[in-house]
This record gives structure tokens, C-alpha cells and sequence, in this order.
């Protein structure tokens, strides 16, 4: 029997009220929203929901970065004094300068319970094992799970300041059940099992949650994940420090993400324009954190692409919003080559779907009139016919993108790895 949630116009009633308190309470407190908003002349009061999105700009991080570094070193958008925060986060620095953010007790709590419905919706119970393969820095996502995974019950074992062949004994020797890092360093554990001659079938792993990159919600990569790790469920979520976690994949239908409403007023909105897109088009995430009030943002433009599915009620029975495919890619991620939009989601489709790719990276060279792609890929130590991999991956690149792109063979051992989210795009803009 499914568990009943609120229907949609109970969702959107609750979101109003939440959006207004929200409003009540950052004003004048919030010195960053406070100016801002009056200096535009927009009244507080909200009518509806529609009315806010109509009226209320977009807060990008441009803004609060250079809020942070004209009022060091927090900002100006804190709506309580300094004293009533407990807790500090910093955001991983990929995409740009890395924000500082502040909670107070309260945000922290509403977080939480955000991040025991992700790990609920997963399946796991307290008599979980769960294992964070995490070095447990700044980054807020390690705290979150690690924290509602022991609130909830479940015996949590923290993977800092071990090597990947130190988390792997650990996984094994402690009957871990749940493992939790980025889809890109399973992988690796996974590779680093065979290397030492572990067989991760024999591990008491029954799920992998993962975040961070695309990976959780591409077919190839859910699929190489499962096989590796014996046939364990890969469960998808994602979340940023601005904002906490977002998202957690459906029970039923696997590469569905349902957005955690009302914690958040979500839009998907055209980058360009700012309007909102329909159903089954591609837009920018664009959220407003109704209970995150001691660092609230407002209208905030995630940079998360993502394509948001019809309305109603979903197989799982929850009314909240759907995302189709999960996080399709970081807008500043995207590139142009020779006309056709290319996704790091879709390119890592296509090299997870190729046997013995041990690591990849990719390079785009936008200097020459006709913009280049190249892959530089590393294969498996066990993999006989590299040369054949060449050529089926530049097969597959031509047949999904249109694109005759240059793979190139490196020697195993020479990509970078990482625990956190891969790097593995390279991008010269810059004319010689």
C-alpha cells in the first residue's frame, strides 16, 4: 500500500504560505534582499505564486559572489545577527568562485528532514550500514547524509583519511549495506576491487546513492554501477550548498528526479528569456528555498539544466514536480561544436557504454574557426584490444552526435581520479 502525499494544490497552498513567512521574516532583517528589493521598488506582499515569479528578480551567483567580496566574509545575506549561526558550508569551486555559506540550528533541522526523505524514498532502513566515501571537507552533502543517516537510525561510517583500498576493506569488513559518494568514484572503488582482487559481489552492498554529476541518472553508467557492485540499485539525488538537497529519484521510475516541495518554490526557466518552458522542454532550474530563512535565496538560477516532466500524480503517488533524465548538465558546462549542443551527460553515455574505459577526458578547442572535440581515454589494464575501443568509440560519437571526434589512447594510471566530482572537461577559448 502506498503512502498517501498532498496533492498538488495542497503543495502549492503550502508553498504560498511558507513563501510569505519567508518574505515577513528576511524584511529588514536580510541586508542583502532588503536593498536590493527596495532599490527596485517591489513591495513584499505576494498575491500568488505567479505573482512572485512575475515581479521578484533572479538572484544569480554573480550576485551573492560579489556580495561575499564587497562585505567579507560572509555577506550581507544573513537575516538573523552573526551570533545565531552554527553551522559553516563552502561550495566545491567548480564552476567559479566558491561561496561561503552560513545555517542557523533551525535551517539545519529543515534540512535534515529534506535529506531523511532522500534517504526514505531509497529504501534504506535503520538496520542499514551505510558507508560515506567522502573526505568529509566544507562540502555541505557530506554532513547532510552523514548526520540524517544517524538520526535515522542507521550505523554510519565516515571513509575520510582513508586510501580507496582502505574504504573498500572497510566496506567489506563491516558488512556495509549503503554506499553513498559521486558516480564517478563508485567506479573507481570498483576498479580498485578488481585491482586488488576483490569481488564486490560477495559485499553485503545493496544500494549505491549517489550525486554530484550526471552520472546517477545515465543509463550506461546506472547499468556499469549495478554489474560492478553485484547488482546493487543505483539511486540518484542532487543538492548545492546555496540551497541543500533538492531532489531524490523515484522509487518507481528510476531516472525520474521528484523535486523536495514545499522545502523549495522550484521554475524551470529558459536561460535566455527567463520564461517559464513547458513540459518536456529543456530550461535552468531556478529555486527558491522556503525554509532555509537564515540564509534564504530568492528566485536563485541553479545553472542545473534539466527537463521537467507532466503534471500529476507520479506511479510513487507523489503530485510534486518531476525532472526527466535527471541533471542533463551545468548550463556553463554545455559547448558548442560545429553547430551541435554537446552535453557532458551525453558523452559520458556514450564512454560508460563501451567495455574497458578506466578514465576519460575530454577536450574542446573553441580557437579554430571550426571547433574540435577529442576524448583522451584511458583503458583497463585487462583491456587486449585498445585499438579497437578507438574505433567504437568514434563510432558511437558520429552515430549519437554527428560528430567525427579524435580519441585518443593515454597510458593506464595517467587521468586524474577524484573522490569528489570528476573533472574531466578541458575547454580553450583562448585565442594563441
Amino acid at each position: 500500500m502506498k503512502a498517501e502525499f498532498p496533492s498538488r494544490a495542497q503543495i502549492e497552498a503550502e508553498q504560498l504560505e511558507q513563501l510569505r513567512a519567508l518574505l515577513t521574516e528576511i524584511f529588514p532583517g536580510n541586508r542583502f534582499y532588503s536593498s536590493r528589493l527596495q532599490s527596485a521598488a517591489i513591495t513584499f506582499d505576494v498575491a500568488s505564486l505567479a505573482d512572485f515569479s512575475r515581479r521578484f528578480p533572479f538572484t544569480t551567483k554573480q550576485d551573492i559572489v560579489r556580495d561575499q567580496i564587497d562585505n567579507p566574509p560572509f555577506g550581507t545575506n544573513l537575516t538573523y545577527p552573526l551570533a545565531t549561526y552554527t553551522r559553516f558550508h563552502q561550495t566545491s569551486g567548480t564552476t567559479g568562485t566558491p561561496l561561503r555559506w552560513l545555517d542557523t540550528s533551525e535551517s539545519w533541522a529543515m534540512m535534515l528532514d529534506t535529506w531523511t526523505e532522500v534517504l526514505l524514498a531509497a529504501g534504506v532502513k535503520p538496520a542499514d550500514h551505510i558507508y560515506f566515501a567522502f573526505s568529509f571537507g566544507p562540502f555541505i552533502g557530506f554532513w547532510l547524509a552523514f548526520e540524517s543517516a544517524a538520526r535515522l537510525g542507521c550505523l554510519c561510517f565516515p571513509g575520510g583519511g582513508l586510501s580507496s583500498a582502505g574504504r573498500l576493506r572497510a566496506i567489506i569488513d563491516n558488512k556495509v549495506t549503503v554506499l553513498c559518494c559521486t558516480p564517478t568514484y563508485a567506479l573507481h572503488l570498483a576498479q580498485t576491487a578488481a585491482e586488488q582482487k576483490i569481488d564486490l559481489r560477495q559485499s553485503a552492498v545493496k544500494r549505491l546513492i549517489v550525486a554530484g554529476e550526471p552520472g546517477g541518472s545515465i543509463p550506461a553508467v546506472r547499468a556499469r554501477l549495478s554489474e560492478l557492485w553485484g547488482g546493487a540499485r543505483v539511486f540518484d539525488h542532487h543538492g548545492m550548498t546555496e540551497v541543500g538537497p533538492v531532489t531524490h529519484e523515484c522509487p518507481e521510475r528510476p531516472r525520474v528526479l521528484h523535486i523536495s516541495e514545499p522545502t523549495f518554490y522550484a521554475e524551470i526557466c529558459d536561460p535566455g528569456t527567463g520564461k517559464t518552458v513547458a513540459p518536456g522542454n529543456i530550461g535552468e532550474l531556478v529555486l527558491t528555498t522556503l525554509g532555509r530563512i537564515g540564509s534564504p535565496l530568492l528566485r536563485y538560477r541553479t545553472g542545473d539544466l534539466v527537463r521537467p516532466g507532466q503534471k500529476g500524480t507520479c506511479a510513487c503517488g507523489r503530485n510534486t514536480m518531476i525532472l526527466e533524465g535527471g541533471i542533463l548538465a551545468r548550463q556553463d558546462d554545455m559547448v558548442v561544436v560545429r553547430g551541435v549542443n554537446v552535453f557532458p551527460s551525453a558523452v559520458d553515455e556514450i564512454v560508460q557504454s563501451c567495455e574497458g574505459v578506466a578514465e576519460y577526458q575530454v577536450l574542446i578547442d573553441l580557437k579554430k574557426a571550426l571547433p574540435e572535440i577529442s576524448i583522451h581515454v584511458e583503458p583497463g589494464r585487462d583491456r587486449t584490444d585498445a585499438q579497437a575501443l578507438v574505433g567504437k568509440l568514434q563510432q558511437k560519437f558520429e552515430t549519437a552526435l554527428a560528430l567525427r571526434v579524435s580519441v585518443v589512447l593515454v597510458p593506464p594510471g595517467t587521468l586524474p581520479r577524484a573522490e569528489l566530482k570528476a573533472k574531466r572537461w578541458k575547454v580553450d577559448s583562448k585565442s594563441g
